[in-house]
């Protein structure tokens, strides 16, 4: 449940997500399945939001692609510097969160939820980065 310019919504989000075997590809995907829902709900609400919208869409929905990508990385600097443009995505999807829950336009629980999870995604990028560049050394 979350409030949005004071409308309660319900985000339907299914209960059984990909398992893909792999963490923050799973991660990945949840994620963009939870900002593609932010995006229609918002979207229905108000119609003005959409370049911001389209911004937290495109970058929180590329995180994942990109780490998909980097699964068949031609070599281990195709697949760190796959893995760095996941990163810088879901640094710009953070900033974005930011702006919507600074300007009112999301609910503080539902911020702080998405929030928690672009953090956590930022966390597991820096980590296996940071692996694959002294594995390659």
């Amino acid at each position: 449940m979350c409030t949005i310019y004071n409308a309660q919504c319900t985000m339907k989000v299914k209960e059984e997500s990909i398992k893909y075997g792999n963490v923050v590809l799973e991660k990945s995907f949840n994620f963009s399945v939870r900002i593609l829902n932010l995006y229609r709900f918002l979207l229905k609400q108000d119609r003005s939001l959409e370049p911001i919208l389209k911004q937290i869409l495109r970058s929180g929905t590329s995180i994942g692609a990109n780490i998909t990508e980097a699964q068949n990385a031609s070599s281990i600097k195709d697949f760190i510097n796959k893995l760095n443009i996941s990163l810088k995505e879901a640094r710009e999807t953070e900033y974005w969160l930011n702006l919507i829950n600074a300007s009112n336009i999301i609910d503080e629980k539902s911020f702080k939820s998405l929030q928690a999870d672009c953090k956590e995604l930022i966390k597991l990028l820096i980590s296996i980065i940071k692996t694959a560049k002294n594995n390659s050394k």
